[in-house]
């Protein structure tokens, strides 16, 4: 099936239409549903609707499955401006088995012309829900100078860094100690010994450090528990120095350590209304064919891959408060927690409810409730069968390095941008794949004797997904290079870094505010819209976020 040049025209399409205004009032309903965009990532981060979940295009085949499991489930698609691109996915989809699938009159343009409010940004629901949070708790925060006072005056603090280890190990605030997201009440009483201790919380910027002290707030801790208003931004900003490197991080509960754990995670339950459901529950749930089930062990990557219930997907409960809308397609679907304990599930559990959720479980038991043995090893990824590639051959780095030698081919990469930049083949051209046909005819034009295109991404399994794409929009034979960048980088060839030979814009991915050139300027921009979402969503009304008050208890 050609998926690259076949965009029919919009009289001929066979997929209903749905105006903005409709599919706004859709968002106040109950029913289930996922809203998609399939523009690119960084396209995306420009400019969307709110509570529209990020399925680009490209990446259908490895993300679809996992963001909308069940097939019956009502789809409704978006693209900038009804310029095929929607039209081109609802092909794929429905290849697929999914059977309920919309078009969004007009796309992004649509929405803008209807006057509903358009959002920049990633994970937009969960940054908000962070800035509500922090307004309606009074969550307490210190800024960058008063952490640096206290630290010269040795005042008696344990600084709890509530990011995944990869992003503390690559840099921290002088002696964090990474406990990410639910691990916070999970491992927080082995490290306290004194009631007066200040515990004070950080993330990257803001959401999981006041999500994060909250928590610890919510779980009845004595301590003083405080957050740091704008994370390791607003230290970088303050013109103090990361660390760099660290490897400190929060142990795992002792037995007492655990006991004072999971009564504080019961009191939490309590508060937050926290539903349980046992294993008969669950598979009534995972049988029923009229609802849309997400079943998540919140539990660290590690433990999840030395032994995990089937059919669970990895989700550690902070990233899945951070980023609801990575791990959750449908709206309004149901969703099933399990870890070891029952810590880190109520915990998670007591967010989603504040999110909005509402019908969120945690299983009863945790990992012993099924009863069989555990799955090990990561979460295995669901590939939906991308189109086949007739005649694509695989050809290794030695062959690939002839041809180039010989000048008989010319590289293309499918690696997103930021790794683009970071390295590629030396005269390797790049393009987004949703825009191959464009992107291969300047690849034609601007390498007019070459006899043979060579895909390539990180791997070479990106680029062998994408194969046929390329196969039905290229003059030119075309190859994948087994193993494909990192074969080659592991052979000991040269690599270049830039961005050269662009055939798309950087619009294919989101570059966080780490990834400029002007440190400064890009954090302080994020931390300002980050601040400003809680105006903004208050315009939209798709969001009802709920809110417990103390009382409550």
């Amino acid at each position: 099936m050609n998926t690259v040049n076949d965009p029919a025209p919009k009289a001929a399409s066979s997929w209903p239409r749905l105006d903005a205004a409709r599919v706004h009032a859709l968002l106040s309903e109950s029913a289930e549903f996922a809203f998609l965009d399939v523009r690119e990532e960084g396209l995306f981060n420009s400019g969307h609707p709110l509570t529209i979940v990020s399925m680009p295009f490209s990446h259908l085949e490895t993300r679809m499955a996992a963001l909308v499991p069940r097939r019956a489930t009502r789809i409704i698609l978006m693209d900038q401006s009804d310029d095929g691109l929607a039209e081109r996915a609802a092909r794929r989809l429905a290849g697929w088995g999914y059977t309920d699938i919309s078009i969004m009159t007009d796309g992004l343009e649509g929405w803008r012309k209807a006057g509903l409010e358009v959002f920049a940004g990633i994970y937009v629901p969960s940054k908000a829900f962070g800035e509500f949070v922090e307004h309606r708790y009074d969550t307490p925060a210190i800024d960058a100078q008063e952490l640096r006072r206290w630290i010269d005056q040795g005042k008696d603090m344990l600084i709890l860094d509530s990011r995944p280890y990869s992003e503390f190990h690559n840099y921290s605030l002088p002696g964090g100690i990474d406990c990410p997201g639910a691990e916070l009440v999970h491992r927080v009483f082995d490290l306290i010994e004194r009631e007066d201790t200040t515990i004070v919380v950080n993330c990257a910027g803001r959401t999981r450090g006041i999500i994060g002290a909250q928590s610890l707030i919510n779980a009845g801790l004595k301590n003083p528990v405080v957050c740091v208003r704008n994370g390791t931004a607003g230290w970088h900003l303050s013109g103090e120095t990361m660390a760099r490197g660290s490897r400190t991080v929060a142990p795992p509960p002792s037995p007492k350590g655990l006991a004072a754990a999971i009564e504080a995670s019961m009191r939490v339950s309590k508060r937050f209304g926290v539903r349980e459901i046992d294993t008969a529950g669950l598979r009534d749930l995972q049988a029923d064919p009229a609802r849309s089930l997400y079943f998540f062990d919140v539990r660290t990557p590690e433990e999840y891959e030395a032994g995990h219930i089937e059919d669970a997907r990895s989700a550690p409960g902070g990233q899945l408060i951070q980023s609801t809308d990575h791990y959750v397609g449908t709206r309004n679907a149901r969703i099933v927690l399990c870890d070891d304990n029952g810590v880190r599930a109520r915990m998670t559990a007591s967010w989603l409810n504040q999110l909005g959720w509402t019908e969120v479980f945690v299983l009863t038991g945790g990992l012993s409730a099924c009863g069989g043995a555990l799955e090990k090893g990561p979460e295995a990824v669901e590939l939906l069968p991308p189109d086949a590639a007739s005649g694509v051959e695989r050809i290794n780095v030695l062959e690939l390095h002839r041809l180039l030698a010989a000048g008989d081919a010319v590289v293309v990469d499918l690696a997103n941008s930021l790794r683009f930049r970071t390295r590629h083949i030396p005269g390797a051209w790049f393009a987004v794949r949703s825009r191959l046909e464009d992107g291969l005819a300047q690849v034609a034009a601007g390498a007019p004797k070459a006899k043979r295109l060579v895909l390539t991404s990180d791997d070479g399994t990106f680029a062998a997904i994408a194969a046929a794409d390329a196969a039905a929009a290229s003059r030119l034979p075309v190859s994948v290079l087994d193993g494909g960048t990192a074969a080659w980088a592991a052979a000991g060839l040269p690599l270049a870094g830039g961005l050269e030979n662009m055939t798309s814009p950087t619009d294919d991915v989101w570059y966080s505010p780490y990834d400029y050139d002007d440190l400064r300027k890009s954090m302080t921009d994020y931390l300002t819209w980050e601040i400003d979402l809680i105006q903004q969503i208050e315009k939209d009304q798709s969001l009802q976020f709920r809110y417990f008050p103390p009382a409550a208890l």
